[in-house]
């Protein structure tokens, strides 16, 4: 055996070491519920030819822990667009993810924010995508959500239920991730 080849044990070892220290394993991805209505159609499109509709969107993240160090996250999203005062199409969806968390690489204390923060961040070009082709599927111009915050949400979160978060939140203390 010359020294540029490794042993396939060696490498079986390094690719299980490598597996077993990451901190975060996406287990899957999947549509939990989805909505889409259009009650006032086919009226409600002559209208939007008129006039623009407004379209409110509201979006929350929320966690369950599963078993030994897995849990769901899913994003709760609900567009209601109106004009003049009548509904032209509700949406809501909600998208969940399974996620297993490595406690020997995430501390105890980063768990939680780990799941509101970055998992939702992971997730959420997913059900951009999902809102923009069901709107567009619906007829009417896609819907592009814009890239949301979710360390906002989760400190405006934690702040209403008396749990401020702390100077701990930092990206430091997360692991990193690329933003959509």
């Amino acid at each position: 055996m010359s020294e540029s080849e490794v042993p396939q044990d060696a490498e079986k070892s390094e690719e299980k070491d490598l597996t077993s220290a990451a901190p975060i394993r996406f287990m899957g991805q999947y549509i939990k519920d989805l909505s889409f209505e259009v009650p006032n159609a086919p009226d409600i499109f002559n209208l939007l030819r008129q006039k623009a509709p407004e379209i409110p969107i509201t979006i929350d993240a929320s966690a369950d822990h599963i078993n030994a160090g897995v849990f769901e996250t899913t994003l709760n999203v609900t567009l209601k667009a109106e004009v003049e005062g009548k509904t032209a199409f509700i949406l809501e969806l909600l998208y969940g993810c399974l996620v297993e968390v490595n406690p020997k690489a995430i501390a105890e204390e980063h768990i939680h924010p780990l799941l509101h923060i970055e998992v939702p961040r992971h997730i959420f070009p997913f059900v951009r995508q999902i809102v923009g082709d069901l709107t567009a599927a619906g007829g009417f111009p896609p819907v592009l959500m814009q890239i949301v915050d979710f360390r906002d949400i989760y400190r405006k979160k934690m702040a209403a239920v008396g749990r401020p978060v702390g100077s701990d939140l930092t990206p430091e203390s997360a692991p990193p991730t690329e933003t959509a």
